[in-house]
Order: C-alpha cells, then sequence, then structure tokens
C-alpha cells in the first residue's frame, strides 16, 4: 500500500517526462540474473582490459583490506544507477537502525554523489520556474545555487538557536495562502517543498528540538509540504543524545532525507544517499540515469569493506571520534572569540556542523570589510550575504570555520578579524562625521 501522498502534483512537468533507458534497465536486471544467464545487451567494457590488478587499503586503526578479483571487477566497471547493490544493502539496513523510519517498505535509498547531488536532483524534479520556495534563512548557499536558474521566490524562514520558528512558517504560509485567493490560484501557486538543515546547520550551527521538528513536520503536514531533511552534519552534533531525524518522525512520507559520508568518513570519495518514498526516488534515478548513469562504483566498493570491517558498531565509533574531534576545536575557537571578540560580536554556541555564526556589531554590512580590507590582513571569512534569501540586502554576519586551519591560525585569525572590526567602526565614524558636518554647512 502506497502512501497517501498523491506525489503527481509535486513532480516538475519537465521531471514528470523523464523515462527510464534501456539499456539502465538491462543492467539493473543482469545484476540480479542467474549466473548461467548469458547477456549481450550492455555496453560494458571486458574487465580484462583494465590495467589494475588490485587495490591494497590500510586504515588508520590498523584495519587492511584488499580489493581483486571479481570484486575489483565490479569496483572498476557500470554498475546500476541505484548504486552497488551490497551498498545499496548495507545503507538501507544501516538508515533503518538509526532513524527507525515510519512504513520503511514504502521507501527506497539511492546513492548519490554526495548529498549535493541529491538535493540538487530531488529540487529540479520539485520545481518549476517562478515556484516560491521555502528556505530557512540564513540557509545553506548551496541550495541557493540550485535553486537561481529556476527563478524561484525564496521565502526565509527566520531562525533562532532551535533552528526555524514554527509561527515564523505558519505566517509565511498565511501570507502565501492570502495572495493565492487574491488571484484566485491563477498563476501563483502554494509552496510545495522546504528545505531545512536541521541538525549542526550550515553556516548557524544550530540543532532543531525534537519539540520544534514535531511542530514543523505537523505544520508541513497541514499545508501539503515536501520536506527536503539536509543532513550533512547530522552524525556530526555535539549534544548528549543524536538528534531526531523529520525522517523518523515521517508517517505522511513527505520527508526526502539526505545523508553524506562527507564530513564524517572523507569528502574526497563523493558519497551520500537520499532516502525518499518510492515514487519521488524512482523519480531522481531517472535523472541519474540521463547525467552520469551512477555514482563512483570504486567508492561504493571502498565503503561497502569499510562497513564489512567495521561493522555499524565501528562505522558509528568513528562518527564519534569526528564528534569529538570537532568539538574539541569548536570549544577553542570559542575561548579565542571570547578573548578578541567580546564586546565587538556576539553569537551563539554551535550545537553541531563545523561554523560559527558571528554577528558584529556597529557595521550593518561586512561585505566590503570582509572582501575588500580583510585579504590585506590576510584572513579570510564568508560574509553572510552568501546564505541569506536574499543575498543583495545588507548583512552583519560572519560565517567562521573551525574545521581545518590550525589552533594558532584560529586564534590569530580571531585576533585580525577584531582589529579588522575596530577599523571599521572608525571608518564608519569618520563617514558618519563627515556626513554630519556637511549638513551644517
Amino acid at each position: 500500500m502506497a502512501f497517501k501522498v498523491d506525489y503527481t502534483q509535486f513532480i516538475s512537468a519537465h521531471s514528470s517526462r523523464r523515462r527510464p533507458a534501456l539499456t539502465r534497465e538491462l543492467t539493473k536486471r543482469q545484476y540480479n540474473a542467474p549466473k548461467e544467464s548469458i547477456s549481450l545487451a550492455e555496453g560494458m567494457p571486458n574487465e580484462v582490459t583494465f590495467p589494475f590488478e588490485q587495490i591494497n587499503v590500510l586504515l588508520k586503526d590498523g584495519s587492511q583490506f584488499t580489493i581483486q578479483g571479481p570484486e575489483l571487477h565490479s569496483a572498476l566497471q557500470y554498475i546500476p544507477t541505484q548504486g552497488y547493490p551490497p551498498l545499496v544493502k548495507s545503507l538501507k539496513e544501516f538508515t533503518q537502525q538509526v532513524h527507525r523510519p515510519p512504513h520503511w517498505e514504502k521507501r527506497e535509498i539511492l546513492i548519490t554523489n554526495g548529498s549535493q547531488d541529491g538535493i540538487s536532483k530531488s529540487l529540479e524534479m520539485l520545481v518549476e520556474e517562478g515556484d516560491d520556495v521555502l528556505v530557512q534563512n540564513p540557509l545553506y548557499t548551496g541550495t541557493e545555487i540550485i535553486l537561481k536558474p529556476f527563478k524561484t521566490n525564496l521565502i526565509g524562514i527566520e531562525q533562532d538557536q532551535y533552528g526555524i520558528i514554527p509561527k515564523k512558517l505558519v505566517e509565511a504560509l498565511e501570507n502565501c495562502k492570502a495572495k493565492y485567493t487574491e488571484e484566485g490560484g491563477g498563476m501563483r501557486k502554494m509552496p510545495k517543498v522546504i528545505y531545512i538543515n536541521p541538525t549542526g546547520s550550515n553556516p548557524t550551527g544550530v540543532t532543531m528540538t525534537l519539540e520544534r521538528r514535531k511542530e514543523v513536520y505537523q505544520i508541513c503536514c497541514k499545508y501539503n509540504i515536501i520536506i527536503l531533511e539536509d543532513g550533512a552534519y547530522f552524525f556530526l552534533h555535539f549534544l548528549e543524545e543524536q538528534p531526531v531525524s523529520f525522517l523518523s518522525l515521517d508517517t505522511e512520507g513527505r520527508v526526502i532525507r539526505f545523508d553524506s559520508m562527507s564530513k564524517v568518513l572523507s569528502s574526497g570519495l563523493r558519497l551520500g544517499w537520499m532516502t525518499a518514498p518510492k515514487p519521488l526516488a524512482q523519480n531522481v534515478e531517472l535523472h541519474i540515469q540521463s547525467s552520469f548513469l551512477h555514482s563512483s562504483t570504486l567508492s561504493q566498493v571502498l565503503l561497502q569493506n569499510v562497513l564489512q570491517v567495521w561493522g555499524f558498531e565501528g562505522l558509528l565509533s568513528q562518527f564519534e571520534s569526528v564528534r569529538a574531534y570537532y568539538k574539541a576545536r569548536r570549544d577553542f575557537t570559542l575561548a579565542s572569540m571570547d578573548r578578541h571578540l567580546k564586546g565587538l560580536c556576539e553569537w551563539t554556541v554551535p550545537s553541531g556542523g563545523m561554523f560559527v555564526w558571528i554577528k558584529v556589531r556597529g557595521v550593518s554590512d561586512v561585505y566590503e570589510m570582509l572582501m575588500t580590507r580583510g585579504p590585506k590582513k590576510n584572513i579570510t571569512f564568508v560574509p553572510g550575504h552568501a546564505f541569506m534569501a536574499d543575498p543583495t540586502e545588507a548583512c552583519n554576519y560572519i560565517r567562521a570555520s573551525f574545521s581545518k586551519a590550525t589552533l594558532k591560525q584560529i586564534d590569530k585569525a580571531m585576533k585580525l578579524l577584531a582589529e579588522l572590526i575596530r577599523e571599521e567602526l572608525v571608518l564608519l565614524r569618520r563617514k558618519l562625521d563627515s556626513l554630519e558636518n556637511n549638513i551644517l554647512r
């Protein structure tokens, strides 16, 4: 039995015209065919022509494995679009164990080139040109650049230290409803999708509470909205307990969730997976068929071997180690900010992720300060404009990353940022004095 949601009303006209590639479907079928089956259908190269004999992998904990023989042939070959079948099976089991989503049999997973790939293709599936799209504000800049070519109207939902504010979400939806009613449901459409990065959010580092997630989910049910849950930092939180995902709460089948190994295993592997109601997952699969066929097989086989060596408990232990590493760096960064930026800036303590979201006092727009005068001090921070639903508006926020620079460099950067802000305040004071003098004349 399928979910009650009518997915046809969410899929864009462009995406609804996608059809399966017969050759891709035959590749999928051949993977499940009996060993005695003979296929002359695939246009696959013969593995004997590949120059690789074996791949030896040594992990930092001393574990090691070798990829060779038939497994190496698979790692270097075309595979079904959904992903390397053994890894698909493993990630299904892992997702069930971690999230325990209701009605699992009505969902499917799809391996993607990191979560960005899944987010991009899902938005392209759901969004028509000119649509209103709900987003948390500020939001991950990679989402804004996906939507920009669609000429969408991004409706930013204000956040506090616990993520998007439910009351603000309802207000935004009621405003849309009023406009929709005024225009008689003509050209204007009600928003049908919301993008949320609820755990260790980029750029703010905030994490939504369970109570707030439940409230937001119920709002989305009431207004018939698909939730795009970006879980890139789900395993990179600094809380006592693992947060509960929207997927875990999804009784109606309106959550598309994106997971990633980029922050906790390796970003260069480009490995992520999306979990979605089957009709939506199948549509994204058709899109992948027509673009890059499938995600890197070698990366998928590497991850499958890591899972075989570590098991799920070993993988979760790796995540715990990564969390401890970044939490220590976060704490050092906050201490450095307290030394150098106290009185100049405001910030909240990040509950996850890799960033601190800094509000500069007395400077209404930080763009020129950071982009023009910052490089002269050999420091680089991201101006908050990059993460706002309307990046053209003045913004007094800065995103600082504590993930990669050395601790010594972080402290020096904060010290130089304090100098930069003080200099900016002097410049602004001079401009104001000059303006006042001109008026008095």
